[in-house]
């Protein structure tokens, strides 16, 4: 299996394609599975379904995403991207071969069980959300899928560890822009002038100390990580602009922080009559995992560890967690470059780690 495994994450490796356009990755995964017992449907471009039908009631769906980065490798490996500028530094070759490695065992004991299963290819995880697209197909209503499955290798886990946690596990997150507009003047006349600078240092100190006021036990980020302002030393700026990221796990947390943003830029435009633009957008959902669902795992498959803290980061296999009960997994690679790196690369024995929690998935639930 391992050679097997080895071949289709290599060879996904060399065509790494972008977002929602995937017709070199889709056409191979099409003839591995076509050689196996399941209905193969794309109901969307780029999009691959495999249902290995047990004439049961209900199903159990596995996911992979299929999309890489714009990211030029630098992994001197014999099998590169042979596609200049895109590169599967993100794992999901990785993810791709666990899943139709996983469809090569699932051919040969699926009729043993009392489920279905689906296995879904899906697009654009990295941009723009290739799971909301699945799942406004309905899909998961065609399959009554009652719970869904994911996972993701992950650098930080010791190799071949598979990990995970209860409710939240990766964050919603958005990007925040705000600009904030006032009027230039000399600085030895800055009386005249609107200073840009200074009521966007202001925006920026007052969002940090409310963010701080939040309950620590509400997992929550809200930083900026740049900020632009002004030509030259001696003219009060007449523009700052501040770039930054809000995540959250629980909606409520999310809409409070931003409605706070809201009401802090109003009261500068007031304080100082400059005007302020604010653009937050929705971003990903979060992914929090089904409590019961991760006891029931981690009492059947006790190898899977409980990590203590979630992660900060976004994934859109959050969409199918609002449609059903899901789980998202992590997979450890302990590489020491960190994922969207160019030089990421891992040690393709830990697929079979992916494949086995799978199966044994199957046979748990």
């Amino acid at each position: 299996m391992l050679e097997t495994i080895k071949k289709y994450r290599r060879d996904l490796h060399q065509i790494p394609e972008l977002e929602l356009d995937l017709p070199e990755t889709t056409n191979y995964i099409l003839n591995v599975l076509q050689e196996l017992e399941c209905k193969i449907e794309v109901p969307l471009q780029s999009t691959v379904i495999a249902y290995f039908d047990n004439q049961k009631e209900h199903t159990l769906a596995f996911r992979s995403d299929m999309d890489a980065l714009p990211v030029t490798e630098q992994t001197n490996v014999d099998f590169q991207s042979r596609n200049p500028g895109k590169m599967h530094a993100c794992g999901h070759d990785g993810h791709m071969a666990i899943l139709l490695g996983f469809a090569k065992k699932l051919n040969r004991y699926y009729k043993s069980l009392d489920k279905n299963i689906l296995l879904i290819f899906q697009p654009g995880e990295e941009t723009p959300g290739g799971a909301h697209l699945i799942c406004e197909t309905n899909i998961l209503k065609k399959y009554n899928v009652q719970y869904i499955f994911g996972t993701h290798l992950w650098p930080a886990l010791e190799k071949g560890v598979v990990a995970t946690r209860k409710n939240e596990f990766m964050a919603r997150a958005s990007e925040i822009n705000i600009d904030v507009y006032g009027k230039e003047s000399h600085a030895a006349k800055y009386k005249e002038g609107i200073d840009a600078l200074e009521i966007g240092a202001e925006i920026l100190l007052e969002i940090y100390a409310m963010e701080k006021e939040i309950p620590k036990e509400y997992y929550r980020l809200l930083r900026f990580g740049r900020m632009e302002s002004g030509t030259v030393r001696n003219v009060v700026s007449g523009h700052t602009r501040l770039e930054g990221t809000l995540r959250a796990f629980q909606d409520k947390i999310f809409d409070s922080m931003k409605e706070e943003i809201f009401r802090i830029c109003a009261n500068k435009e007031k304080k100082y009559g400059c005007k302020v633009d604010i653009s937050i957008n929705t971003g990903y959902p979060a992914v929090m995992n089904d409590e019961k669902l991760v006891d029931t795992l981690t009492s059947k498959i006790p190898e899977i560890k409980l990590l203590k803290n979630p992660e900060m980061i976004a994934e859109d296999f959050a969409y199918y967690q609002k449609e059903v009960p899901g789980v998202f997994f992590f997979l450890g690679t302990q590489t020491p470059y960190a994922l969207h790196n160019a030089k990421f690369d891992f040690d393709e024995e830990v697929l079979l780690s992916g494949i086995e929690l799978y199966k044994k998935i199957t046979k748990s639930i």
